[in-house]
């Protein structure tokens, strides 16, 4: 979905950052024109965006890394049939970063190119509803936490001069595993982030992305199926070449341990699911009606789509891990306010628990040679966390339309 028709559905009128555009832009093109990049994780939704930003501004190299054939498959296809062709080399591969396969890989790139002068990640399990079991919520970690060390480490090795990588708002005061995992992640960077530096972005979500719920509504329409939203949770939501610009700056711009962030204005504020619902169906010329149940809502999709309605089911969240509204800092962090006109920057202003995050490596360690339990993995991550504020119901994701 293009971004003319994305805004109005999260509220909005004006695309975000365009002053920082208008006073970075050249030195942003400039610094791309000159560099090599691999972006890891690029054909998702933030990932592909952030690479459809960098191959605009014409790289030297630009590496693209996935796990999912197909969404490169897509990638490689839309950029050739928007933007074409560039002087530099563009290619893309597909295989995992915890793999021997991307120790080969950089390894042969070292040797022929010299190596990367950026490495982005953006490989991430990002759903709350990855808490669930014990195996995925293993794989969670690996991915958010251990992959990114391992990506981190390479791009010292390779002599980049800058990592970044993706976190979220859900790492601000986190309440669910997810959250939890990326704010491990960001300890660890800070642990041992500087060679090369590292900076981060935390970003709302992001609005239609590739397995969201509200991406999940086409899906639903084209199944002939109705559609569901909690009424009572608030989410900001950005466009996904606005997190592309967000993760551009913090990328080319950012210093070692900081986070960039958008701040908010007139054009960022929280809206809830249900009412993003009711203006996707509006956008379609479709009168959303609200059911009382799920059953009701199934069983009249034949009934109300011969009347251009749809039904919905709309209710109040009672899942695990889920948080009422987010945020994007927290009161321990230090925040510059100045540096730019709609984007924040949270500061590095200490050092992480170093003993805590060996604790967290060694009890993983001793976890995976072991039958280890959802419960052990949670209570490590209170452990962890300074203040992790974890909520438990009993309920998940999955149990839900």
């Amino acid at each position: 979905m293009d971004t003319a028709h994305l805004l109005p559905l999260i509220g909005r009128s004006e695309r975000l950052f365009q002053e920082d555009l208008a006073s970075h832009g050249e030195q942003l093109n400039s610094e791309v024109a000159a560099s090599r990049f691999l972006v890891i994780g690029g054909a998702g939704s933030i990932g592909s965006a952030v690479v459809l930003e960098l191959f605009a501004r014409s790289p030297r190299v630009l590496h693209v890394i996935d796990i999912s054939e197909n969404n490169l498959a897509e990638l490689v296809r839309g950029i050739r049939s928007s933007q074409g062709y560039i002087e530099g080399e563009f290619a893309a591969f597909c295989f995992d970063v915890l793999g021997p396969e991307y120790d080969a890989f950089m390894q042969t790139q070292v040797e022929a190119i010299g190596g990367y002068d950026y490495v982005l990640n953006f490989s991430a399990l990002k759903h709350v509803r990855s808490e669930k079991d014990p195996f995925t919520l293993m794989r969670l970690i690996d991915v958010n936490v251990y992959a990114t060390r391992r990506t981190l480490d390479w791009a010292g090795r390779a002599s980049a001069k800058k990592f970044f990588c993706v976190s979220t708002d859900k790492a601000a005061n986190p309440v669910n595993m997810m959250g939890g995992s990326k704010r491990i992640m960001e300890m660890f960077l800070a642990d041992e982030g500087g060679t090369p530096p590292v900076s981060t972005a935390r970003f709302a979500n992001v609005a239609f992305s590739d397995g969201s719920l509200p991406h999940s509504w086409k899906q639903r329409m084209d199944k002939r199926q109705p559609l569901a939203a909690p009424s009572d949770v608030k989410r900001y939501f950005v466009t996904d070449a606005e997190g592309a610009v967000l993760c551009l700056f913090s990328m080319l711009l950012g210093e070692n341990g900081q986070i960039f962030f958008p701040k908010l204005s007139e054009r960022l504020h929280l809206i809830t699911f249900s009412d993003m619902c009711v203006r996707y169906l509006e956008s379609l010329g479709i009168e959303a009606v609200s059911c009382e149940t799920e059953d009701e809502a199934r069983s009249r999709v034949g009934e109300l789509s011969a009347q251009n309605k749809w039904p919905c089911f709309f209710f109040n969240s009672d899942t695990t891990g889920e948080k009422d509204f987010e945020e994007f800092f927290t009161d321990r962090e230090s925040v510059d306010w100045e540096r730019f006109s709609e984007m924040g920057v949270v500061m590095n202003d200490g050092s992480p628990d170093a003993d805590l995050l060996r604790h967290f490596d060694d009890r993983i360690r001793t976890l995976r040679q072991a039958k280890w339990t959802r419960e052990d993995l949670v209570s490590l991550f209170h452990e962890v966390i300074p203040g992790f504020g974890h909520r438990e119901t009993g309920r998940f994701l999955d149990g839900r339309m």
